[in-house]
């Protein structure tokens, strides 16, 4: 017997309800668990690819950076040309690669004297040139925490072949630069366009000076160059001092091509890349002063120049040296053919 008001709803029961519920709690859709790593076989896979385009990205990022250096260069040696024709311009010769105020001093260096054309005019309006460079008087005027200091030197100026300066008879290399002359366009039957006038130079380069009894014909190889060392006056100072006058510091010479290596073993077992001098301009009054001096850079297999007319050119380590020393003078009455 069933009590009034508590008849079931039809077609349920209470076993059939928790069945009911029970199955939905059965098929209820499992959720998916996501991976948080890559396996060791994917991580191994995308190492080796990324390798893969490094290595072939490198070269090309290298190349470019290259480029950019090669180019900047490039653009210091154009507008150092360009500062060597404006001063020929408003002096009607072009700088002296040496000048002395006497017989015997420390001479400034042509890149000194083209400070107001390379927006260094300030500069040069501090310097009393009528004394050397190496007098208290300058090295007072700029002392960092009172102690005179240089600055070396990325470009310098051709000086000569082997020869630079004889002061016994005024004779200088015969190319674009030479010490204590001041040289008018006139002077350039070869052409301004066919005269190195700057290239390249390593700062710090490996030298030996005041070598005795230099003199023509340039050594005949770099080893024989190597050989002419005094061991006692060899120093990694070459380049080092832009407002010095003397083809170890601001200048190059041509008895090499460009970036010959000058191998010399020291007395410390190490070899270096040596340039040579005898005595050096403004020392003395009677001995000429030779040089292997070479033009070096860090760009790989070549050099660049400005020349005389202000254009830039590549030069390659591989030209020919007799072409490279024709195109280093001034009045040589050659014909520089030929690739470089």
């Amino acid at each position: 017997m069933i009590s009034a008001g508590l008849a079931p709803r039809q077609g349920l029961s209470p076993v059939k309800t928790a069945c009911c519920r029970h199955d939905r709690e059965h098929k209820a859709p499992l959720r998916t668990v996501a991976r948080s790593a890559f396996t060791l076989v994917e991580l191994l896979v995308m190492i080796a690819i990324i390798g893969s385009l490094v290595s072939l990205l490198l070269p090309a990022v290298q190349a470019a950076r290259e480029a950019a250096r090669r180019l900047s260069c490039q653009s210091n040696l154009r507008q150092l040309g360009i500062a060597i024709t404006n001063f020929e311009t408003a002096n009607k010769y072009f700088p002296p690669s040496s000048w002395a105020v006497s017989a015997a001093s420390d001479p400034w260096s042509g890149q000194a004297r083209l400070l107001p054309y390379v927006e260094g005019d300030t500069l040069f309006q501090k310097v009393d040139f009528s004394k050397p460079y190496s007098d208290q008087a300058n090295k007072d005027l700029f002392p960092p925490n009172g102690v005179p200091q240089h600055f070396p030197l990325s470009y310098g100026l051709c000086t000569g072949i082997f020869k630079v300066y004889d002061p016994a008879t005024k004779t200088d290399g015969g190319t674009a630069f030479a010490p204590f002359a001041k040289l008018g366009a006139s002077v350039f039957s070869d052409g301004l366009s066919n005269t190195l006038a700057i290239s390249e130079i390593k700062a710090f380069n490996p030298r030996s000076q005041d070598i005795a009894n230099l003199s023509d014909p340039p050594p005949s190889s770099p080893a024989a160059a190597a050989a002419l060392v005094n061991p006692a006056k060899f120093a990694q100072t070459g380049h080092t001092e832009w407002c010095c006058g003397r083809t170890l510091q601001t200048g190059f010479t041509t008895a090499f091509p460009p970036n010959t290596v000058v191998p010399y073993q020291h007395t410390d077992g190490i070899t270096y890349d040596v340039d040579i001098c005898g005595s050096r301009e403004g020392l003395s009054t009677t001995t000429a002063t030779y040089a292997t001096v070479t033009s070096r850079s860090y760009h790989a297999g070549i050099v660049s120049s400005a020349f005389m007319d202000g254009s830039v050119r590549v030069t390659a380590n591989s030209i020919d040296g007799s072409l490279w020393k024709s195109l280093s003078t001034r009045a040589g009455s050659e014909n520089p053919s030929g690739s470089y």
